[in-house]
């Protein structure tokens, strides 16, 4: 899967991991769902196949103001990053983020089919920033509000499961066939006799 792109988040992933605390698949304006948010991707450190994403959202002024607030108490937000994707301002929801692999997700594109790319310098903060959060809820902070661990867990279960399925299969299918398998036996029982008989011969020409 391509890094630095935006995703969407299929609705199958919150009926596998249900969690109250994950960023809703879609905004509900006045009682409305409106459209579904996006999500930067990028890969975990240890297990590449599942990927840490991070929502976006369009609310900009009032993620700045909750940043300040932030800054105020602690004096630094790093949970929350800013950032243009298609030339507006955007906030990365870093306390929101959580894991999920390619089954669940679905590269955003433009009208001409390709992906969008997140600016070079943008995708590098967010995810230095991710990974800063990352390492300090793995150290039990509370920095991010679903339970991302046990998800990830989840996820990694799935993908034990579906290597250990693909294993089973590859060994299925290099088995030899049943008709094979006879054919082998039939030449191992058939050696003997004619080695056998062929000594024979031997002995009674001498």
């Amino acid at each position: 899967m391509p890094r630095a792109q935006l995703y969407f988040l299929s609705n199958e992933y919150y009926q596998d991991f249900p969690d109250d605390k994950l960023m809703q698949n879609k905004d509900t304006i006045d009682g409305v769902p409106h459209s579904r948010p996006c999500f930067f991707a990028f890969p975990d450190a240890r297990i590449p196949e599942i990927y840490w994403i991070v929502p976006i959202s369009s609310k900009y002024e009032k993620y700045k103001r909750i940043e300040q607030d932030k800054i105020k108490k602690h004096g630094r937000c790093n949970t929350i990053r800013f950032g243009t994707v298609l030339g507006r301002n955007t906030a990365f929801l870093i306390q929101n983020m959580c894991p999920a692999t390619e089954k669940y997700l679905t590269p955003y594109i433009d009208k001409n089919k390709q992906p969008i790319q997140v600016d070079g310098r943008v995708a590098a903060d967010v995810e230095k920033n991710a990974r800063s959060v990352l390492a300090l809820a793995k150290r039990g902070a509370k920095v991010i509000f679903p339970d991302v661990f046990a998800i990830f867990q989840g996820l990694e279960q799935q993908l034990q499961q579906a290597e250990a399925e693909r294993s089973s299969l590859s060994a299925e299918l290099d088995k030899p066939s049943v008709l094979a398998q006879l054919h082998l036996l039939t030449e191992k029982t058939e050696y003997p006799a004619k080695h056998r008989t062929s000594l024979d011969k031997n002995m009674n020409g001498r």
